[in-house]
């Protein structure tokens, strides 16, 4: 791990191990990791681990558990295409199907270049408006996958 990566490790377990009268738990050490420099690097795990007094296993439980933590840098704008039962229902998997083929990477990859990155999500609360894509914080609803292009073109 390089100088600057153990640097930020080391502020994240010192400020969320040292709140009064609070351990600092594995998901508030890797969601702070993630929101400081965009992802948990795999070979932080040991640190984290040690400084929790917990092993690599569980702290790699927990970073495999939940699908907002990453463990690669993310692209510039991350997509997310809903397949939660009201957007498959109304096609979701379609426009997942357009904007894995308008950007050519797999689920959970990012493009060359790192413009995007493309993740499923089960829920994003705008079922009344199914499918919904959701690039960056802006939430898409009612996307056919015609739509696809140039909703992908808003974010070059």
């Amino acid at each position: 791990m390089d100088h600057a990566l153990a640097q930020t490790v080391e502020t994240v377990l010192a400020n969320v191990c040292a709140q009064p009268g609070e351990r600092g738990g594995i998901l508030g050490v890797l969601l702070k990791l993630d929101a400081m420099i965009g992802y948990v690097p795999l070979e932080s795990l040991p640190r984290i681990a040690q400084a929790l007094g917990v092993t690599d296993a569980e702290v790699a439980g927990v970073l495999s558990y939940y699908p907002d933590l990453h463990t690669q840098p993310k692209g510039r704008h991350v997509v997310r295409v809903c397949l939660g039962e009201a957007c498959l229902a109304n096609h979701g998997s379609r426009v997942f199907r357009a904007v894995q083929d308008r950007l050519r990477v797999d689920p959970g990859g990012t493009v060359p270049g790192g413009r995007c990155t493309l993740e499923k999500v089960y829920c994003v609360g705008n079922c009344g408006v199914s499918p919904s894509v959701m690039i960056d914080d802006d939430l898409y609803g009612r996307v056919t996958p015609d739509q696809v292009p140039m909703l992908l073109e808003r974010y070059r």
